[in-house]
């Protein structure tokens, strides 16, 4: 199962290739994507993205995972965050919400197993 590719990010809104939503925030792994809701984490944008909020993504067997910290780069990802991917063995890479997209589809486009979370606002 492939990773679906960002079919199109404009501010606020997200397009993922196989699905029908257009989200705001959202998660993508091979074979699927849904809509990231902070609060069922408690997520803001400091401290950011915690474990808990790339732990489901991690469940369906990435090898990297992608994070886009919103256009402005107002999300941030805590070091916890980073640690707790790379002692799952995940290659993860943490940059503006356009360039995140632009890796996330070129390592899709190469066949790696890449998962996402991605905030297309400030």
């Amino acid at each position: 199962m492939s990773s679906p590719e960002i079919a199109s990010l404009s501010w606020g809104q997200m397009k993922v290739q196989g699905s029908t939503k257009i989200y705001k925030d959202c998660k993508v792994w091979p074979g699927g994507s849904r809509a990231w809701d902070w609060r069922e984490t408690g997520t803001e944008h400091s401290p950011g993205v915690q474990p808990a909020d790339v732990e489901e993504v991690v469940k369906k067997g990435v090898q990297t995972l992608v994070i886009g910290r919103g256009m402005s780069e107002a999300l941030k990802v805590p070091p916890s965050t980073v640690e707790y991917l790379e002692k799952q063995g995940i290659d993860v890479r943490v940059l503006q919400t356009e360039q995140a997209v632009k890796e996330y589809n070129a390592l899709a486009a190469q066949g790696i197993r890449v998962g996402g979370v991605f905030h297309s606002t400030c």
